[in-house]
């Protein structure tokens, strides 16, 4: 596994996850599920099973990579590159890509958010080592998810209509698509050839520059086009520069919407990206009237269907509630409509 770099993406402040996360402890950093280990720190020991501890970097914003560090001991400094400004995902792989590069020619880059939620490690870890095969041959590859409902939330991923796929077969990409209306989204699982876009990335090092260089120039000026950069001093400097000057773009509008070489990997594991406290719902356990309930003294009555996390010391009673998700958290506190919950960035953004 030598040649194989994971990139952990771990600079986003997760405001769907409000109250719990916060900008100065965003939801990678929380334990979410109450299992005693943060997102991070499942997504480190995942990808271990495919890159060797001293091949796996993690990009976040600079003033996260202390707590990186703390979170996963085994890191060195040096293995936590940091970026000045959020500036969407694709600075942030043009950065990592350009570094790795300048260290190995022939690297093969696992780009995986630091946020998500896989439970088959050893399913991801064929599903993975097939990417990087087909990666071998100059491709673009991303991880494609098996839909289980009509999902707002996701990009989705147009393939071939093929009635033999199985899982980690390959197959080459027609289109990406944006996150959808309910309707198409609808109309996208009932014709079976559309795939959730995991926003796993496999490729090699030289084969992502090359799409940045035909597609984004002036990104790949920015990071790519002198990697003396990463060898010097005032590395730090140049980066940061960079990231000031460089465009807000995610890595999908910058390369995977204009590329031709992309094939995608059907997975055969259960993913989520927890983006929200719904999709974090699907994997908490239940009571009889399907609350998830996290907190020692939490008391319902006539209330269903609800998620509610009260810290542990504290005592709540709650009636009457169908259909709600109440988070306290220090000195916050939110009672929302499940089916509001997409509303909830609007609503935050009228606190500011």
């Amino acid at each position: 596994m030598k040649d194989n770099y994971s990139i952990i993406m771990a600079g986003g402040i997760g405001s769907r996850f409000w109250p719990m996360s916060l900008p100065e402890r965003p939801k990678q950093f929380l334990d979410v599920l109450g299992i005693g280990k943060s997102l991070i720190q499942m997504t480190y020991e995942r990808l271990l099973h495919v890159s060797p501890a001293e091949n796996i970097y993690v990009v976040t914003n600079a003033q996260y990579k202390e707590m990186v560090l703390e979170q996963i001991p085994t890191l060195k400094p040096e293995q936590v590159l940091t970026e000045p400004e959020r500036k969407n995902t694709a600075p942030c792989i043009a950065y990592a890509a350009a570094k790795i590069h300048s260290i190995n020619e022939n690297a093969n880059l696992i780009i995986s958010p630091a946020d998500h939620l896989i439970i088959q490690e050893h399913n991801f870890k064929v599903s993975i080592e097939t990417a990087i095969n087909a990666a071998s041959m100059d491709k673009i590859v991303t991880i494609g998810i098996q839909p289980t409902r009509p999902d707002t939330g996701y990009g989705y991923i147009e393939v071939e209509q093929n009635s033999e796929v199985k899982a980690n077969d390959v197959m080459g990409v027609q289109q990406f698509r944006e996150k959808p209306s309910l309707e198409k989204a609808n109309e996208f699982l009932a014709a079976g050839n559309f795939y959730w876009n995991s926003g796993i990335f496999i490729w090699k090092s030289a084969t992502v520059l090359k799409a940045l260089k035909t597609f984004q120039p002036s990104l790949f000026e920015l990071f790519g086009a002198n990697l003396a950069m990463y060898k010097g001093a005032d590395e730090q400097e140049q980066v940061n520069h960079a990231f000031s000057v460089c465009e807000d773009i995610s890595i999908d509008f910058a390369v995977m919407e204009h590329a031709k070489n992309i094939d995608i990997v059907l997975a055969n594991f259960d993913w989520s990206d927890l983006g929200t406290w719904g999709s974090l719902d699907l994997h908490l356990n239940k009571d009889k009237a399907n609350n998830a309930l996290v907190g020692d003294s939490v008391h319902t009555f006539n209330s269903k269907n609800c998620i509610i996390n009260i810290p542990n010391g504290k005592t709540a009673v709650i009636d009457g509630l169908d259909g709600y998700i109440v988070i306290q958290c220090e000195d916050k506190l939110m009672i929302l409509q499940k089916e509001n919950e997409q509303e909830l960035k609007r609503y935050l953004s009228t606190l500011k």
